[in-house]
C-alpha cells in the first residue's frame, strides 16, 4: 500500500501570525496521482471542490486549459463536498408539504456520488431504493451554499459562473446538471487563512423556572453587566446574552394553560475582552448570582479560554510551493499495488432521455417523501410566510454569511425580486446583532448605527434555478471562530428569512 504525503511552503512574513494554512487546488492531487498511483493521498489544506476535481482531470485526462471542463468537474465537486446535504440531509422540514421527509426514510441516506463523461457531461445520484431525496430543490441548496457572487465562484483551479446552471431530473436518484462555465481561468492569488490572538472569552449560564422565569433572567442579566461595569467602566459592550431552553429542567406545570413564562427559561452570557484577568472576574460575578441575584436561579455554569480566530488573506500562487512524501507500506504485497478506486465514474448521456424531462416535477420512489405534482403561483390577496412557496439554505464565509431563496414555483422569482431589496435584508437580519436578548432603546440604536455603517448586502439572480442568492457581510460577529452567539455560523438564518410574511405583488 502506497501513502502520499503532501506538504506545501509559503513565503509569507507576518509576525503577529500562528498559524497560517492556504487553500490549495486540485495539481497536486493530480501530480501525485500519476507519479505514485497511491492507494491513500493525505493532503494539507485543499478546496473542497477540488479534492472532488483532481480525480476527474486524472482519470478522463483533462488538461488545464480545458476550461469548461474544469468549470462542470468543479460544479460537481461543490455539489458533492458536503455529502448528504445533496441527498435530503439538512433537507427534510416537517410540516413543509414539499419538505416532510418521514423520519424512517431519513435514516437511510445515501452519499451522493456523481457521474462524469469525459466531455463534461454530470449526474449526480444516489444509492437505488436508498432513502432520503435527490432533486433540483436539493441540488440548488447545495449551489448556492456557501457561495457569494455566484457569476464568480473562485475556486484554485478555475473561477466558475454558476448563474445558469440548470437541473433536470433523470430519476427518482439521479439529476442532470448542465450550464457551468468559466468566467476566468485560474486566479493568480491563493487564499489564505492566517490565525491571531483575539482576547479572552468567558461565559456563563443559569436557569430560571416558573413564575416571571424572563424577568428573572432580565434581572440577572443587568446585575452581572452592572457588577462588571463597577471594576470595568464600559465593559458591558463586549458581552451578549440570550435567553434558551425549552423544558429544559423537566419541571412543567401540570396545569397545561399557563403561560410560556411560567415554565422555564436559561440565561447564557457571553464576553470577549482583552486580558485574561476580565474573563475570570466575569465568571466570578455572574456565579455571584447564587448568593446575589435573582430567586431560584439555579445549575450555573462558567468557563473561560483564549480566543483565536482566523483572517483572511490572498497570498500569490508563485510563494506557494508544495512537495510530495510518499511511503510504502511492506506488509502489503506488490500485488495489492492496485489503483486508487475512483468516485468517478464515466456516464453516457441519450438525447431520448433528455427531451422527456420535466423540471416541474419530483420524483421520489419512497412512500414517505413528498411528492410535488403541479405547482401553481403563489396568492397575491394576502400576506403570506416564504415557508409557503420558498425554501432556503444558509451558510458562513468568516464574518460574512449567504442564504439562497429558491421559489418552488420558478416564475415566483420575478414577485420576489420587488420584496427581498436591500432594506428588507438588513430590516430582517438587525436583530442577530442585540447585544441582549432585552435590548435598550441605547442598544438598539447602537445596533441599527452599526449596520447602517458595516453591514452590506448583495443579492444576486441565478437565472438558471430561477433564485436569489443574497450575501450579507459583516454580520457574525467576527466568525464562527470567535463568534459568542450560540448559532456561531449563522445556519439557523434560512428559517428566520423563512416565515417573514409578504405580500407578493402580481
Amino acid at each position: 500500500m502506497v501513502h502520499v504525503s503532501i506538504i506545501y511552503s509559503i513565503k509569507y512574513k507576518n509576525c503577529a501570525v500562528q498559524d497560517v494554512s492556504v487553500y490549495l487546488g486540485a495539481a497536486p492531487i493530480v501530480e501525485c496521482l500519476q507519479n505514485f498511483i497511491p492507494n491513500v493521498i493525505i493532503t494539507s489544506r485543499v478546496a473542497d471542490a477540488s479534492l472532488f476535481l483532481a480525480p476527474m482531470v486524472y482519470e478522463l485526462g483533462w488538461n488545464w486549459d480545458d476550461l469548461h471542463l474544469l468549470a462542470q468537474g468543479s460544479l460537481a465537486g461543490h455539489l458533492l463536498e458536503c455529502g448528504c446535504q445533496l441527498t435530503g440531509g439538512y433537507y427534510m422540514h416537517p410540516g413543509d408539504k414539499y419538505r416532510d421527509i418521514s423520519l424512517q426514510d431519513l435514516l437511510d441516506l445515501s452519499l451522493p456520488f456523481a457521474e462524469v463523461s469525459f466531455d463534461g457531461k454530470v449526474c449526480v445520484a444516489k444509492a437505488e431504493s436508498s432513502g432520503g431525496v435527490l432533486n433540483p430543490c436539493t441540488c440548488a441548496e447545495q449551489l448556492l451554499y456557501e457561495v457569494g457572487n455566484p457569476s464568480s465562484y473562485i475556486t484554485p483551479d478555475v473561477v466558475v459562473d454558476f448563474q445558469d446552471v440548470s437541473f433536470q431530473t433523470l430519476s427518482s436518484s439521479k439529476v442532470l446538471c448542465a450550464g457551468a462555465k468559466p468566467s476566468a481561468s485560474a486566479p493568480n492569488n491563493l487564499l489564505l487563512l492566517a490565525s491571531k490572538d483575539k482576547g479572552w472569552k468567558g461565559w456563563g449560564e443559569i436557569s430560571y423556572g416558573g413564575y416571571q422565569c424572563v424577568k428573572r433572567a432580565k434581572a440577572a442579566d443587568f446585575l452581572v453587566r452592572s457588577w462588571m461595569e463597577e471594576v470595568y467602566p464600559g465593559i458591558s459592550k463586549h458581552i451578549v446574552s440570550y435567553i434558551i431552553g425549552l423544558d429544559s429542567l423537566k419541571a412543567v406545570s401540570i396545569d397545561e394553560d399557563l403561560p410560556r413564562d411560567s415554565q422555564d427559561i436559561r440565561l447564557r452570557m457571553d464576553g470577549l475582552f482583552e486580558n485574561k484577568e476580565q474573563a475570570i472576574h466575569f465568571t466570578k460575578e455572574f456565579i455571584a448570582l447564587y448568593t446575589n441575584g435573582p430567586a431560584g436561579g439555579g445549575g450555573i455554569s462558567t468557563g473561560h479560554k483564549k480566543e483565536i480566530i482566523l483572517e483572511k488573506t490572498l497570498v500569490k500562487r508563485k510563494d506557494v510551493r508544495w512537495h510530495m512524501t510518499a511511503t510504502r507500506n511492506k506488509i502489503m504485497q506488490s500485488d495489492d499495488l492496485a489503483s486508487p478506486k475512483n468516485i468517478i465514474q464515466t456516464s453516457s448521456f441519450h438525447e431520448s432521455v433528455l427531451q422527456s424531462l420535466t423540471t416541474e416535477t419530483t420524483l421520489n420512489h419512497k412512500e414517505g417523501s413528498p411528492q410535488i405534482e403541479l405547482i401553481s403561483p403563489t396568492p397575491h390577496d394576502r400576506k403570506i410566510p416564504l415557508y409557503d412557496f420558498a425554501h432556503s439554505r444558509a451558510g458562513d464565509k468568516g464574518d460574512d454569511i449567504n442564504f439562497s431563496l429558491i421559489p418552488y414555483f420558478p416564475p415566483d422569482i420575478e414577485r420576489l425580486k420587488k420584496i427581498v431589496t436591500q432594506e428588507w435584508v438588513k430590516k430582517v437580519i438587525s436583530s442577530l446583532l442585540n447585544p441582549s436578548s432585552f435590548p435598550t432603546y441605547d442598544d438598539i440604536e447602537r445596533r441599527n448605527k452599526w449596520v447602517s455603517e458595516h453591514v452590506e448586502v448583495e443579492i444576486y439572480e441565478v437565472r438558471g434555478i430561477h433564485s436569489l442568492n443574497i450575501v450579507v457581510r459583516n454580520i457574525l460577529d467576527g466568525g464562527v471562530n470567535c463568534s459568542r452567539r450560540i448559532d456561531r455560523h449563522g445556519k439557523t438564518l434560512s428559517d428566520l428569512i423563512l416565515c417573514q410574511k409578504v405580500l407578493l405583488p402580481l
